[in-house]
């Protein structure tokens, strides 16, 4: 239809344009369509000529031959350029301005012997990136007069000064542009501007953003641009100069930061009016565009002339607007390339402005796109030599668009990038221009423009969501179905963008280069993978290694190869030829095939450049090769049946009756139940996603997720067991082959796009998955502090409270929306229903996979390391999704049980070198144990029944005692003191409280070791308590405030001071023999801590303090009070009395007399005073409690009796005066009757004892030790001594446990 042609010069081309009659000026009613024969009808082709050419009416005579090529030049030579480019050329006054090169004709780029630093131009023109700290840089231009304007393409969103400076603006390491007089600039990373000193200016930039640097040296004014929108005057009164001197365009970048200068050479993206680039632009370029405008009036009324063909077979003609078509765009073809050959510097202008314009306006950036027109232009412009470069700056100009295009909420589901994707996809599909892309040297370049997508900062997050809503809020209730229809059009949008990067990499699988070697399909896909990962090393670091890829582009490319595995293959039998596993079922995707599967463990054993120096689970790969050769085994294929490693009753695969979480029928059903999942949605992570139309049949509604790293923190383990213990599963159904033929290593396998993908995962996925758990997070913290501000207004407090709370309402509501906004993107941009199944196949996949290959050691150090970290982080992803992706009850239970074999197999093999890694794991124990739903996994897996509780004991050392003791802590659940309130005996793991205490009981030796360390980190832990809040407590005095971070610390090792009584309480409980039994060190360490911890709670400096240095933001009073600390100890001592009275305990230590000979009687009364006063009615139900109570209240009276027993004794017999030889000089409580060995030190057999526990010096001379002499006194033998050697490891073995 005529309406849908591309309107030029304010008319509608095709064949319903309307001419006017011979002035142009009569009415309507003269008026005549071209194509209809009236009694001017033998006019009709040169009105055609004069519409298309623009020409004046009746300017053209009557035609005396059929129109052709010279027919068209001679119009194009005589009239056409009389009409517009002469007429319509001016000069623009560009007085003020002066090139240093002196080149005619003078480009401008950078000035050589100003660069600071290391800038390096890595593409040309002016694509550049610092490799230094800190670099600088002088354009070899400047402006003292006039208005004028350069831009800056962000390649990455670091630290970078742009702006202008004069030449005596010095540059240094650390002095860059706006760091001196006359020099100015903005950053947009740190939203400041420049001028010696720094402001606050502007807006956040991101990566793709365009920032216009304008200087008005009219009005004395510099001023910033992002994407075309103002950013305010930044500085006013800048000094004027004259034209001796003048404004550079300068840059400063930090390392690793790249941007592209455009001083002109190419059209601006963003022409500010009024402003001048730098750079001239090529004369040509105004002919260049009438010219196109030509060609655009043709094609718009061959357009019009296909949508009214029917309307047109009933119109006599005297010629077909086919019959001209031919000769016309030739002709204006041949003298547009005619026009770019007398300049060929112009090439590259009038492609990146004019032509791509032209194309994309002839394409359509809205569906229907016009195919027939775009392959008529293309056609056209293939038969000329120089379209070839042409079309290279097109699929740069192409890629460009893609990095800077901005998703559009009004333009959605075709914003963004997509209308460049779209066309760049079909032009491809020519196997001529696709050759020429990959001949090109910025093939690889290119092609990671296609796959760029910009991100929002806060204020295009702003526009995409200008309503936002989340349950709870009291925000407008239309809100809520605003912020609906929004997330849906965006999610459509990032849809159709996610569509065409896999049409974009379809195409480039399927395409064979033309090369004498034999290739296969894939090959240049294969290519690509690997260098962008080689590229990419080191990307996940805090600080990257410059020439990283925008970390879109591995997002779009882990996007592209998931859908590929989970999905399948959508363009026809393109994936007859890529290399599979099975040989049917090519239709279901690689990750959902089940039966057998295979892998080539080539892939872990090659030596290839790209792979070398990533990190292995038995260390580096050099270290191996020497280490632990491979030879043979590089073309070996492992194969295993699914959920080969998983127990017979419970296995769960693609083919058994129950299917994985990923396939079952409860996915869909599920996925159906929160059509609306914003209403489901939790405080942290409230948001909506629309469901993907592609989908398999499989394939539901999409989901959000979030990130374990909030819950785990990076904490190394190390371990005891030996390699012949990591093993316990048999592999069932699994064998190696050999590879089937040579033919196969060249063929892409999709194994290799799963290797691909993890490692993508691992450097581009995890760290927006942190990011996107830091916001869901912020938000939940955000909301809870609203909703208390709201309580307390409501309470009506006095004006000035009142004022100050809603100041700070106002504070924490923008915080939610901010936070809603970007977790609503996050959503949006990385989930949708399919990616999380996806993500689960995979994590099953990898998992058995890892299983599997732990039987091989050989190749078990081999696996990269990025495999299971990327296995852990995609794990909690999913478990974490809100909206959930699967109920947790199933979780696990349908299809990743394998994974808590692996984890609880794993997190203290010593194969594992990376003491990291082995924590990871145990941090995923510790995670999952926390859920009731996740402890019964583990209670009904063989592997975490059998190996856990040995393990989790050797664990606990000076880098894993945290996690362990979260884990023990929640197995241990439901018998403390005071536990019973919260009904944690309800979800305690009776299974693992019987397994631990059956570990305890049955080695001896291992709980011996623990039980030491134990006593040191709870001791190490109080006495960091206490110096903190003592530290708190002298700032307060001084400053009354005290820092967030130091009450963070209080309350963190205060949290982990509980955790460690609480196990000491079951210990206790569990195993009483430990304390009770044998030698008295175990019950006298315990005796002292009690005295210790009860000590510095009760003493007057901390309790004055204690509330204000445990209070936190928005936490319940039960959590801050002191019975989280006093209720463990009270458990612990009534644990050793009931087990005292027990027959079998009788005549064994004493409890009360080890409490009666500690030297502190004082402290004793007090505390245990402490103890029976405390409020505990809120720690429990009923008054069960008071029984208890008593309990403890007797042993108090007979400790005090026995305390005054015993001074009595002392006072009627005499003490022993602390000069006294014969006492020990640590303790002063008992005899000195034993002595090291060789140094003769001497001290009482009790403190030597717990001294070896953890040290085998002397701790008087530092000697080390090689056996004790005890002095043993007979009746039989006086006034002698039967000395006793005993040796150094009978003494520490002393102390094991002895069995019951």
């Amino acid at each position: 239809m005529a309406e849908d042609g591309l309107r030029i010069g304010g008319l509608s081309s095709g064949l319903a344009v309307i001419l006017n009659g011979e002035d142009g000026k009569e009415n309507s009613s003269r008026s005549h369509f071209v194509s209809c024969c009236d009694d001017l009808g033998h006019q009709s082709v040169e009105r055609t000529l004069e519409y298309v050419f623009a020409l004046p009416n009746k300017s053209l005579g009557p035609l005396v031959s059929s129109v052709d090529r010279n027919v068209v030049r001679s119009i194009l030579k005589n009239e056409f350029l009389k009409y517009h480019v002469n007429s319509e050329a001016s000069v623009s006054n560009r007085d003020g301005i002066a090139v240093d090169n002196g080149s005619v004709p003078q480009i401008v780029g950078l000035e050589e012997v100003s660069i600071c630093g290391d800038i390096r131009i890595v593409k040309s023109p002016l694509l550049l990136e610092s490799f230094a700290m800190f670099s600088s840089a002088r354009g070899n231009v400047r402006v003292w007069k006039g208005k004028w304007m350069y831009e800056v393409t962000l390649e990455t969103s670091g630290i970078q000064q742009l702006g202008w400076a004069t030449v005596t603006c010095p540059f240094t390491d650390h002095k860059g542009v706006g760091d001196a007089d006359d020099s100015y600039a903005f950053d947009g990373r740190r939203v400041k501007k420049w001028n010696k000193e720094a402001e606050i200016y502007g807006q956040p930039w991101v990566a793709g953003d365009i920032i216009g640097c304008c200087i008005d040296l009219d009005c004395n004014e510099i001023s910033f641009y992002r994407n075309g929108v103002s950013l305010g005057v930044a500085f006013s009164g800048i000094r004027k100069l004259g034209p001796g001197s003048g404004y550079y365009p300068a840059i400063s970048l930090s390392q690793g930061e790249r941007c592209k200068l455009n001083f002109g050479a190419h059209p601006f993206r963003y022409q500010i009016n009024g402003y001048l680039p730098l750079q001239e632009p090529p004369s040509v370029n105004a002919c260049a565009t009438q010219l196109l405008q030509c060609l655009s009036r043709l094609l718009g009324m061959e357009r019009a002339e296909r949508s009214s063909v029917e309307k047109s077979r009933s119109l006599k003609r005297f010629v077909s607007l086919e019959e001209i078509f031919y000769p016309v765009s030739h002709g204006i073809c041949e003298e547009f390339f005619s026009v770019l050959e007398a300049d060929m510097g112009s090439i590259e202008y009038v492609s990146w402005g004019i032509v791509v314009s032209f194309m994309m306006e002839v394409f359509g950036v809205q569906v229907p796109h016009d195919y027939s027109s775009l392959d008529r232009v293309v056609d056209v412009f293939l038969q000329y030599q120089d379209s070839h470069v042409m079309f290279e700056h097109i699929l740069n100009a192409l890629s460009c668009g893609c990095k800077t295009a901005s998703i559009v909420l009004t333009e959605c589901p075709y914003s963004g990038s997509y209308p460049y994707l779209a066309l760049v996809c079909h032009i491809l599909r020519r196997e001529e221009l696709m050759v020429l892309w990959w001949k090109s040297s910025d093939f690889e370049f290119i092609f990671e423009g296609f796959l760029s997508r910009k991100s929002p900062n806060r204020q295009d997050l702003q526009c995409m969501m200008p309503s936002v809503w989340w349950p709870g809020s009291c925000e407008d209730v239309s809100y809520e179905s605003s912020m609906m229809l929004t997330t849906t059009a965006l999610s459509e949008g990032v849809n159709k963008i996610e569509e065409k990067h896999r049409e974009l990499c379809l195409l480039v699988m399927q395409f064979i280069p033309p090369i004498s070697s034999l290739q296969f399909p894939g090959s240049v896909f294969r290519t690509f993978i690997q260098n962008i990962l080689l590229k990419n090393r080191g990307a996940d670091r805090n600080m990257p290694p410059p020439g990283v890829s925008s970390n879109s582009v591995l997002v779009s490319l882990y996007t592209v190869i998931l859908h590929f595995l989970s999905e399948g293959f959508s363009m026809g039998d393109c994936c007859n030829w890529l290399k599979t596993s099975e040989s049917d079922g090519c239709h279901v995707g690689f990750l959902h095939r089940g039966g057998q599967q295979s892998f080539p463990v080539g892939l872990f054993l090659k030596n290839d450049p790209h792979r070398a120096d990533i990190s292995r689970l038995g260390g580096s790969f050099s270290h191996l090769l020497k280490s632990h050769p491979v030879y043979d085994q590089e073309a070996e294929v492992i194969r295993w049946e699914e959920g080969c490693m998983d127990d017979e009753e419970t296995r769960v695969t693609h083919l058994t009756e129950q299917k994985p979480c990923c396939c079952s029928n409860y996915d869909a059903d599920f996925s159906r139940s929160l059509k609306y999942p914003i209403r489901y949605a939790a405080k942290g992570s409230r948001g909506h996603c629309s469901p993907n139309p592609e989908r398999s049949a499989q394939v539901a509604a999409e989901c959000s997720a979030g990130n374990l790293n909030d819950d785990i923190a990076d904490k190394p383990s190390t371990s005891d067991q030996s390699e012949s213990e990591f093993g316990y599963h048999p592999v069932r159904h699994m064998r190696i082959v050999p590879r089937e033929s040579n033919t196969s290593t060249t063929t892409l396998r999709e194994e290799e796009l799963l290797d691909a993908l993890l490692l993508l995962y691992h450097v581009g996925l995890a760290p927006n998955f942190k990011q996107a758990s830091n916001y869901m997070s912020h938000q939940s913290q955000s909301i809870s502090l609203l909703e208390e501000t709201d309580k307390q207004i409501r309470e009506r407090p006095c004006s000035e409270q009142l004022k100050r709370l809603k100041e700070a309402r106002n504070n924490y509501r923008d915080d939610v929306i901010d936070c809603v906004r970007h977790c609503t993107w996050y959503r949006v941009s990385l989930f949708s229903r399919w990616k999380q199944r996806g993500m689960y196949a995979a994590c099953m996949w990898i998992v058995q996979l890892l299983l599997v290959l732990s039987k091989m050691d050989l190749v078990f150090i081999y696996i990269p390391e990025f495999y299971l970290e990327a296995l852990v982080d995609c794990f909690h992803v999913l478990r974490k999704s809100d909206p959930p992706f699967v109920p947790s009850a199933i979780f696990i239970k349908q299809g990743l049980a394998s994974f808590v074999t692996f984890v609880v197999t794993h997190f203290n093999d010593p194969r594992v070198s990376s003491a990291d890694l082995r924590d990871l794991l145990l941090q995923s124990i510790s995670v999952l144990v926390q859920y009731k739903e996740y402890l019964s996994a583990f209670e009904n897996n063989e592997a975490a029944t059998l190996r856990m509780p040995k393990a989790l004991l050797s664990a606990f050392d000076n880098r894993s005692w945290i996690p362990v003791t979260n884990i023990l802590l929640r197995l241990c659940k439901g018998y403390g003191f005071g536990s019973s309130k919260h009904g944690e005996s309800s979800s305690s793991s009776v299974v693992f409280q019987r397994l631990l205490r059956e570990a305890c009981i049955n080695d001896e030796g291992l709980f011996s070791a623990f039980l030491n360390r134990l006593f040191n980190t709870l001791s190490w832990t109080m006495t960091e308590f206490s110096v903190s809040v003592r530290e708190m407590q002298e700032k307060y005095q001084h400053s009354l405030q005290v820092s967030d971070f130091q009450q963070r610390k209080c309350c963190v090792i205060f949290d982990l001071s509980c955790n460690l009584a609480r196990v000491l309480e079951f210990c206790t409980h569990e195993i009483p023999q430990a304390f009770l039994s044998g030698s008295d060190t175990n019950l006298r360490r315990l005796t002292e801590l009690i005295v210790f911890i009860l000590n510095h709670i009760t003493s007057a400096a901390d309790t004055e303090f204690f509330d204000l240095s445990l209070r936190r933001n928005g936490q319940s009073s039960e959590k801050v009070n002191r019975g989280t600390i006093l209720a463990p100890l009270v458990g612990i001592i009534l644990n050793l009395l009931d087990a005292s009275t027990e027959p079998e305990s009788i005549g064994k230590n004493d409890v009360v007399g080890i409490f009666s000979s500690m030297d502190c009687p004082d402290t004793i009364h007090c505390g245990f005073q402490y103890l029976l006063e405390h409020n505990w009615a809120g720690s429990f139900r009923g008054d069960a409690y008071l029984t208890k109570l008593r309990q403890l209240e007797c042993f108090l009276g007979l400790v005090l009796c026995r305390i005054e027993t015993q001074e009595i004794e002392k006072t009627r017999s005499g003490t022993v005066t602390d000069a006294d030889d014969g006492m020990c000089c640590i303790c002063y409580a008992t005899v000195a009757d034993a002595q090291f060995v060789p140094c003769s030190h001497r001290s009482c057999y009790g403190c030597i004892s717990r001294h070896l526990l953890n040290c085998v010096r002397c701790f008087f001379c530092n000697a080390t030790v090689g056996e004790v002499i005890k002095k043993v006194e007979t009746k039989n033998i006086s006034d002698q001594d039967l000395s006793r050697l005993v040796p150094l490891s009978s003494l520490i073995n002393s102390q094991c446990v002895p069995s019951p």
